[in-house]
């Protein structure tokens, strides 16, 4: 099967378990972890950030950060399909007690493209005080899942991070792929990250690891995310083991991400030759593909799986197919023929 289901699906490579099975390791709740501190600085540094702190996954470091920016009874301001809001099964409000203050997105084509605009944004504000839930955090997604995997690119996070000033808001940058937005822009992670509260991304998407996220910030918001961490359950013990493995998709998985994109983009060119099958070429810019199918997704679905090609459903109509380190030319190219072949 050519597994396009995520980019969460990779396993790590000959590499990765060499350096995982000879990490040196500690106790990394005790802070003596030498492979989780190499990791942590050089996250960090790649985000133009103080801190980063190793957690499990991108949800968590999602939450850390949205519990120490907000207060209980809030609002989280986030884009309406945002992975906080959609995937994250209401961890704002069970954990801290957040509200989401969904602002809708639309590109010239009626598509929802995923980007922030910045006046929504001021729209959408609710000052402390009044009769009105008070808002406490502005959140960014970048690149943005369900938009496609859209990126907004630094002038628009400039206007938003101004208002968010303007404001008097916190900002947390949930960059779970930001790796392939900055190589999709041609910059940088820490470019991208700049002016932001905090910034979250993920080791085991585009860059390949097998688990693993890291939240970066100041050096004291840092500190309080480790409290956090351990109180949610995320204390790890002697985690080198993985974040070996992190570290080589650190170091490794930038360098190739612009093959995942190309990949994308055939696929999505296949796509858009059928007549069954509604795509925004537009917005296919890094590698994730929605598609919307006329009829039932589901059926497609299980068309492709026959065909030996796995996608994933993203609502009634609409699949998504999604590039990743374990999936190469020729592989891309017999998913082409499946999708030309469908009938």
């Amino acid at each position: 099967m050519i597994d396009l289901r995520s980019d969460t699906v990779t396993r790590p490579d000959a590499e990765m378990r060499r350096a995982m099975a000879e990490a040196e390791v500690g106790d990394d709740v005790w802070g003596e972890d030498p492979t989780v501190q190499i990791l942590e600085a050089e996250g960090a540094a790649a985000m133009g950030q103080e801190r980063a702190l190793f957690v499990p996954s991108g949800t968590m470091g999602n939450q850390i950060a949205l519990h120490l920016h907000g207060r209980p009874g809030h609002e989280v301001i986030c884009e309406a399909n945002s992975h906080i809001y959609v995937f994250e099964l209401g961890a704002l409000a069970a954990i801290t007690g957040l509200l989401p203050r969904l602002v809708p997105s639309s590109g010239s084509n009626g598509s929802n493209e995923g980007r922030l605009d910045p006046a929504a944004v001021e729209a959408a504000y609710h000052p402390p005080h009044g009769f009105t839930t008070p808002s406490g955090v502005l959140v960014v997604e970048n690149t943005h899942n369900l938009a496609g995997g859209v990126v907004t690119d630094r002038p628009r996070l400039e206007a938003l991070l101004a208002v968010a000033r303007k404001l008097g808001l916190p900002v947390h940058l949930d960059g779970a792929r930001i790796w392939n937005a900055a190589v999709a822009l041609g910059t940088t992670p820490a470019a991208l990250a700049n002016g932001f509260d905090s910034v979250m991304f993920c080791l085991s998407k585009g860059l390949g690891a097998p688990v693993g996220s890291l939240l970066a910030g100041e050096s004291r918001f840092i500190q309080e995310a480790r409290r956090v961490r351990k109180m949610l359950g995320g204390g790890m013990r002697q985690v080198g083991v993985l974040a070996a493995a992190g570290l080589v998709a650190l170091r490794k998985g930038p360098a190739r991400l612009a093959e995942d994109h190309a990949h994308a983009r055939r696929l999505a060119e296949a796509l858009a030759e059928r007549g069954d099958v509604e795509i925004h070429l537009d917005a296919v810019e890094t590698n994730i593909v929605i598609f919307r199918v006329q009829g039932a997704a589901e059926a497609m679905i299980a068309k492709l799986k026959e065909g030996g090609v796995l996608a994933s459903q993203m609502g009634a109509d609409r699949g998504r197919l999604v590039t990743h380190r374990d999936v190469g030319d020729a592989e891309i190219e017999r998913a082409v023929g499946a999708i030309r072949g469908m009938e």
